[in-house]
């Protein structure tokens, strides 16, 4: 399966009529491809996402997956195609007096049926499942406890448990570390991308750390004032291409031993600072 978008603009549901979140996105995501989408906040990231994930009709350009536009399908043609992905939210939607288990299980309910559903509610049959996917984030000894015993970082790896036991052929994961240290948060990123490149698995995640999104992701797409400022390797996200998408100024360099620099010298291109080299 591929994904494209061809000059998609869109505006987001809580925004002011005719103000667009995105504007003129163009995207190829090849099947089985994992890549970060990264800028500012406000910058279009989750807006993205929200059309890549058929949640969202497109208000210019269109998006095909397999060459088939999916707004041209009926409601239903199209609630079919909806079950093969798979979006984890920043705040997970896990209910409070649930059990770890059910809510993991859960990621496997767009492939089940009614009674099959309601009978995971009352005792869950693979419960295998959840513990290997509760496993790979150190969390198998909560398998049986509710999820109000959890913390916030906690409930955010459960709900990334959930991609872990679907058989969704795309996972679109935002902002998925905002409860997590430093160490958690690079651990369960790579749980995700390794996942994802095991099982041929389509990756999209938005994310505001950099550095992991450069060392766990092998593609990065910057956006900036919704639009798309890049579209590389992450081997080649340098510092300057980093600085020019989040629109770092520098008006003064840190003092050291008493000693004071002068600005760091660049100029502003559409509102974005962009740095220069020295020597």
């Amino acid at each position: 399966m591929s994904l494209v978008l061809e000059g998609v603009a869109a505006t987001h549901p809580a925004a002011p009529t005719g103000t667009h979140a995105i504007e003129d996105v163009d995207l190829v995501v090849h099947d089985g491809e994992q890549l970060a989408l990264i800028g500012p906040s406000g910058a279009g990231k989750t807006t993205l996402l929200t059309i890549c994930s058929l949640q969202l009709h497109p208000a210019a350009g269109r998006v095909l997956i397999d060459d088939i536009d999916p707004w041209t399908l009926s409601t239903r043609a199209r609630h079919a195609l909806r079950k093969s992905l798979f979006v984890a939210p920043q705040v997970p939607p896990l209910p409070s007096r649930q059990r770890v288990v059910t809510s993991v299980l859960a990621g496997r309910l767009p492939q089940q049926g009614l009674m099959q559903s309601l009978a995971s509610l009352i005792y869950p049959k693979r419960a295998d499942l959840a513990f290997d996917a509760l496993a790979t984030m150190d969390l198998e000894d909560k398998l049986w406890q509710r999820v109000d015993r959890l913390s916030g970082g906690e409930r955010q790896r459960v709900s990334l448990a959930r991609l872990l036991v679907s058989d969704a052929r795309r996972w679109y994961v935002d902002e998925p570390l905002s409860a997590l240290d430093p160490a958690l948060a690079e651990q369960s990123l790579r749980v995700l991308v390794d996942g994802a490149t095991v099982r041929r698995v389509t990756l999209i995640a938005s994310l505001h750390q950099v550095d992991l999104a450069v060392r766990c992701f092998p593609r990065l797409v910057g956006l900036a004032k919704g639009r798309v400022v890049f579209d590389r390797a992450s081997r080649e996200v340098d510092d300057d291409l980093q600085a020019h998408l989040y629109g770092l100024r520098v008006d003064a360099a840190p003092v050291h031993d008493g000693e004071s620099s002068t600005a760091a010298p660049g100029f502003v291109e559409d509102g974005i600072f962009i740095p220069t080299r020295i020597g």
